[in-house]
C-alpha cells in the first residue's frame, strides 16, 4: 500500500509518493495547492506525505507526447491528478470546437500513455457536466455519459473529455490500471481565468462588474439569466480531489456536485455577484445572447455515499461566501489575475 492507495508490489517502497497535477496553475490546480499547503481542516490528511509537484503550461506541451514523455521521466510520479486542458467559455466554444476536439484528445491520449508507460499507481482526471447528452432526463448521474450526443455549443470538448472515460476503461481492461475521472459541475474561485468574453459565467460576471461599478455604469449579463446550474467552490472541489485520490478505488467516473437543492439561476449568481461586489448601478440581461442549456441537474448520490463512509463531516460552502470570497480575491489580485 502507498499511504493507503493499493498498489502493485513492484510499486510498493520503490518510489515516495510523488503527485503530478497537470494543469497545476489553473483554477483547479491553484486551489489543490491552497488544500495541501495552507487548509488546516483539509479532508485528505494522507497527502502530508505525498510530495506534490504542480505543472504549468512552461513546463511542456501536453499536445505533443515527447514533451509529455520527458515530464514524466524527470518526475517519475506515483499519482496524477490530470487537470490540463484546453479550456473556455460559452463563446469561445461555439467559435472553435475543431479545436476543443483536436487539442484535448492529444493532450488526454499523451498523459494517460505516460500514466501507463511510467507505472502510475492512480490518475484521477477531471471530466465536466458538459459531456452530458443534450436531451436527457434529469437528474443526470455517471451511468447517462455515453447516452446521446452532447449539446452543440461545446461538442469538440465534450467528446474529448468522454473519450477519458474510454481510455481509462481500455487501460483497466488491457492492464489492469485503476486509472478514474470525476465529474465536477460548474466551478469558480481563486485564480479562476476572468476574461470578459472566454471566461465562464461566475469569473466573467465578477470582471465585468468590477469594471462597470468603476466607470459608474450598469451591469449587462448575457442571456436571460434563466438556466440553471449547480455551482461548486473550487476550494471544496480541492478537497474532494484529495479524497478521491486517497480513498476512492473504482475507475467509474463521480460526480463532484452540490445537492440539486443547491441548484440556482444565472439571474440570481448576478445578484449574488452585484451584491457582493458593492454595485450600486443596474442590471440589465441581454438577451439576445445565448443561453446556452437551460439546465443540467446533476445526482450526487454517489458523492454521498462516498462522503458519509471516507469524509462525514464534509460540507460545501454556501454559493453566497464562495462567490463573496471570489470577488475580494479577483478585487485584491486584479493586477495578476488571469484576464
Amino acid at each position: 500500500m502507498i499511504n493507503g492507495i493499493e498498489a502493485s508490489d513492484k510499486d510498493e517502497g520503490d518510489r515516495h509518493p510523488l503527485v503530478l497535477v497537470t494543469g497545476g496553475t489553473g483554477l483547479v490546480g491553484r486551489a489543490i495547492e491552497w488544500a495541501v499547503t495552507e487548509d488546516p481542516t483539509r479532508a485528505g490528511r494522507k497527502s502530508t506525505e505525498y510530495k506534490w509537484v504542480f505543472l504549468s503550461s512552461r513546463d511542456g506541451d501536453l499536445t505533443d507526447y515527447k514533451a509529455t514523455q520527458a515530464i514524466f521521466k524527470k518526475h517519475n510520479p506515483t499519482h496524477v491528478i490530470h487537470l490540463a486542458a484546453m479550456v473556455g467559455g460559452l463563446f469561445k466554444n461555439l467559435r472553435q470546437n475543431l479545436d476543443f476536439l483536436r487539442m484535448n484528445l492529444a493532450i488526454n491520449d499523451n498523459v494517460l500513455r505516460c500514466c501507463h508507460e511510467f507505472n502510475v499507481v492512480k490518475c484521477v482526471s477531471c471530466l465536466s457536466t458538459c459531456i452530458f447528452p443534450d436531451k436527457t432526463s434529469y437528474p443526470i448521474s455517471e451511468s447517462m455519459i455515453h447516452n446521446g450526443p452532447p449539446h452543440d455549443s461545446n461538442y469538440g470538448y465534450a467528446h474529448a473529455k468522454r473519450m477519458i472515460d474510454v481510455l481509462n476503461r481500455g487501460y483497466h481492461d488491457q492492464y489492469g490500471r485503476k486509472y478514474t475521472s470525476v465529474i465536477p459541475t460548474n466551478i469558480y474561485g481563486p485564480h479562476d481565468n476572468f476574461h470578459l468574453e472566454d471566461s465562464h459565467v461566475i469569473p466573467g460576471l465578477i470582471h465585468k462588474t468590477y469594471l462597470a461599478k468603476a466607470a459608474g455604469e450598469d451591469l449587462t449579463a448575457w442571456g436571460t439569466g434563466k438556466p440553471l446550474r449547480q455551482f461548486v467552490y473550487s476550494r471544496d472541489l480541492a478537497k474532494l480531489f484529495i479524497l478521491i485520490l486517497e480513498s476512492y478505488n473504482s475507475i467509474e467516473p463521480i460526480i463532484l456536485s452540490v445537492p440539486e437543492e443547491d441548484e440556482v439561476s444565472i439571474r440570481d449568481v448576478v445578484k449574488m455577484v452585484a451584491e457582493a461586489s458593492e454595485f450600486p448601478g443596474e442590471i440589465k440581461h441581454d438577451t439576445t445572447k445565448s443561453d446556452g442549456q437551460y439546465k443540467k441537474t446533476a445526482c450526487n448520490d454517489k458523492l454521498k455515499a462516498f462522503l458519509a463512509e471516507n469524509a462525514p463531516d464534509f460540507k460545501f460552502t454556501p454559493i453566497a461566501e464562495g462567490v463573496r470570497e471570489s470577488v475580494d480575491w479577483f478585487r485584491d489580485n486584479y493586477e495578476i489575475a488571469r484576464k
